[in-house]
């Protein structure tokens, strides 16, 4: 082989060599990132891991509503339909769940004492009334507190109630109907009396606390889009940990949990349910979660937003993922403290309403 046909060997050689090299580098840098493998700590040389709760400050979304048959107030910035509340809190011995503000509620007193096991066999078999909850409760004759009727328990008087309103519209007139033959089948059971308000004021009212609702009802949704490499589901959990997130009930759901045990979590962040689902989830390719947050399901003095503000900017520095309307349109900075501002707004009317955002009431109506 001549000297010019070894050179051209060569030169050959390191080309390809060279293209190969860039191919795996760009399939490597357009790879989802996956979750980093963590060294196991042998017994008694490591330390519980400490779970650090996201700082409240900086950047985040927007979004919301209540129904479709319900348009948000022309006022609201980036599609946001607010909701907030105030504290409704009352003296268990003297109201038990059912509450006037939210509920229509028929009174039964019994010629006797009723057991609690013979309350309990004269309830239907459903709880609800359409799409509404329907509940029955008991004076109880040794505490002198209302409650869902108890074995053992004696009552006298009792009280069945239907939830005015919900997310799925006002009680209408044929489930005040429903809710009127429950109750009475009920008290028959039991040998009460009823005394049922008027369908005409009852309905009327549900349609004005279904109004006032839906103008103040806010669900805030934002997403996360990946700049440039993808994301694998173990990367974004691992990401989304330290924040404080854990893993949700749905497969592609994780929520950020409330300080007591039972709350609705702060916030959720969801992704693709299909790729959480996956036999190789670690190959899925994700470039989009997104961040929610259900204002009249979170206490005001969480802070909420502000929470939600700071996971955002944490997650997007972290995950090189830029924030964006759920339209895919940029969401700027100048646009959050308007949103706060009116969240704040939106609070202060629902305590004036009694209904805070967090709050037992707040929780049943906008649910």
């Amino acid at each position: 082989m001549s000297s010019f046909q070894t050179a051209l060997a060569i030169v050959g050689a390191v080309v390809l060599i060279v293209v190969v090299a860039y191919n795996a580098w760009n399939n490597h840098r357009n790879a989802p990132r996956r979750a980093r493998q963590v060294a196991q700590a042998a017994p008694g040389e490591g330390q519980e891991p400490v779970r650090r709760d996201p700082l409240l400050d900086a950047a985040a979304p927007a979004l919301g509503a209540h129904d479709d048959t319900h348009p948000p107030p022309a006022w609201q910035d980036l599609q946001i339909d607010p909701v907030a509340a105030a504290a409704h809190e009352v003296a268990p011995q003297q109201r038990g769940a059912l509450d006037a503000l939210i509920d229509a509620i028929v009174p039964l007193a019994a010629e006797q004492l009723v057991s609690g096991d013979a309350a309990l066999a004269a309830l239907p078999t459903t709880r609800r009334v359409g799409s509404k909850p329907f509940a029955v409760e008991g004076l109880n004759e040794a505490t002198q507190q209302w409650e869902a009727p108890q074995p053992g328990a004696r009552y006298r008087q009792f009280q069945a109630g239907v939830q005015l309103a919900n997310r799925l519209g006002a009680l209408n007139n044929i489930e005040f109907s429903e809710f009127v033959a429950k109750a009475q089948a009920f008290a028959d059971a039991i040998n009460a009396a009823p005394e049922f308000p008027d369908m005409v004021h009852e309905v009327a009212r549900a349609r004005e606390l279904d109004q006032f609702a839906s103008a103040h009802d806010a669900q805030l949704s934002f997403a996360l889009r990946a700049r440039q490499a993808a994301w694998s589901p173990g990367y974004i959990q691992q990401s989304a940990a330290p924040l404080g997130f854990v893993v949700g009930s749905m497969p592609g759901r994780l929520v950020l949990p409330a300080a007591d045990a039972g709350l609705p979590p702060l916030l959720t962040l969801a992704y693709d349910a299909q790729a959480a689902m996956s036999d190789e989830p670690e190959r899925s390719a994700l470039r989009e979660v997104s961040l929610a947050l259900d204002v009249p399901q979170v206490a005001r003095g969480e802070q909420p937003f502000a929470r939600l503000r700071e996971v955002a900017r944490q997650l997007g520095q972290t995950m090189d993922g830029v924030l964006c309307d759920p339209d895919g349109q940029m969401i700027p900075a100048m646009a959050m403290e308007p949103i706060a501002s009116d969240l704040e707004q939106l609070y202060d009317q629902l305590d004036e309403r009694e209904l805070s955002a967090g709050s037992v009431l707040a929780r049943r109506l906008f649910s």
